[in-house]
């Protein structure tokens, strides 16, 4: 199911109003993320030769879909920095810290979407501003969409999975430290995932 347009450089250049799917067009509304289901993680290289796994805890976002219009579709998601969670207290302190994202001064790390497009069947790529710290810069992310369903409590769901690498530098996150036999503690490139379960608010009377 389609959920923004897709590019088409065969189409006639003849004017034609495409048929709106219904189901797709059912999906249009706001979606209030379920953070109770949903999961923004992290992986980064440790050491030279191991993955370090973390997500973060709390955030909030919504989605606004458009079925008939998906190119009016939108995303923003903020996330509490000190929410994170690598299972190593020690270690998410240093995270929090001055030397990293400096969650004190800078509690937030938030994502505003500018574009979406349609990559292949239920495949999209999703682009926007991501700011982290006081630098703000482009991050384009590819998602699944998973599908809609209704739940055991009757409400709408959308559910979508996805990943992103980025280079932490970017950002202004630089801390490392060096190893004896070469090489650093911790990667500059870091991989985020997204598993994301929304649900539709109620239509305003």
């Amino acid at each position: 199911m389609a959920l923004f347009n897709r590019k088409n450089n065969d189409a006639p250049t003849a004017a034609a109003t495409p048929a709106v799917d219904p189901a797709l067009a059912a999906l249009t509304g706001t979606y209030t993320i379920d953070p109770a289901h949903s999961s923004i993680g992290f992986t980064v290289r440790h050491a030279m030769v191991t993955n370090v796994r973390g997500s973060f805890g709390e955030h909030e976002g919504t989605l606004v879909l458009d079925g008939s219009d998906p190119a009016n579709s939108s995303a923003s998601i903020d996330v509490k920095i000190a929410s994170v969670d690598t299972g190593i207290p020690d270690r998410d302190g240093h995270l929090v810290s001055g030397d990293f994202f400096d969650a004190e001064k800078f509690p937030l790390m938030a994502f505003r979407s500018t574009q979406a497009e349609q990559l292949g069947g239920d495949t999209y790529r999703v682009t926007g501003d991501l700011t982290i710290k006081d630098v703000t810069r482009p991050l384009s992310i590819d998602l699944e969409f998973n599908g809609s369903a209704t739940d055991v409590y009757g409400n709408e769901r959308v559910g979508f999975e996805g990943s992103t690498s980025i280079l932490r530098s970017d950002w202004g996150l630089t801390w490392n430290a060096a190893l004896e036999t070469g090489g650093v503690m911790v990667s500059d490139k870091v991989k985020l995932t997204f598993d994301i379960s929304a649900i539709k608010a109620a239509p305003q009377a």
